[in-house]
């Protein structure tokens, strides 16, 4: 893999285990990076989660993976409501005018709305980052003691069938 050409800058980076495989950790981490990135205003999401992955050595196919929450049919609601968090947090009413869905409009807007837009983004990035993280953690969890539970009724099971015999 480190030897395709737009792959070679990760160098020996690509070949940590936790990058590729699923464990908890590698698992939960790759999901709360993907959905950080998923929710920052940006082109190219999957570049920076991708290397955040490897930063923190968490599962990059579920941290790109994750970016995709953000597309182009979710993406302008969810700007929308991270720009109306950002002015809710910064106590900022909303600004008069009118919206046009055009290329000018949002360049002459950003110097007006860039503030409340990027408190919006990391916040609601952070939130559904924990969020994704502590879900996985949970359901990791509730899957191993359904797991041991079922291990356990096999024994007592078993142990039931040698007894009455």
């Amino acid at each position: 893999m480190s030897g395709h050409h737009r792959l070679r800058m990760f160098g020996r980076l690509l070949h940590d285990p936790n990058l590729w495989h699923l464990n908890r950790h590698s698992l939960a981490g790759g999901l709360g990076v993907g959905l950080f990135m998923a929710f920052m205003p940006m082109p190219f999401q999957m570049i920076p989660a991708a290397a955040l992955a490897i930063l923190f050595r968490v599962n990059m196919p579920i941290a790109l993976a994750g970016v995709w929450v953000s597309n182009p049919l979710t993406m302008a609601p969810m700007l929308y409501f991270q720009y109306r968090v950002g002015l809710l947090i910064m106590g900022k009413g909303t600004r008069g005018g009118s919206f046009e869905p055009t290329l000018e409009w949002y360049w002459t807007e950003l110097v007006n709305i860039w503030q409340p837009l990027l408190l919006g983004s990391v916040l609601c990035g952070l939130s559904a980052s924990l969020a994704g993280y502590g879900l996985i953690h949970l359901l990791w969890r509730l899957n191993i003691r359904r797991h041991l539970r079922r291990r356990k009724e096999k024994r007592a099971a078993r142990l039931a069938g040698r007894q009455s015999r």
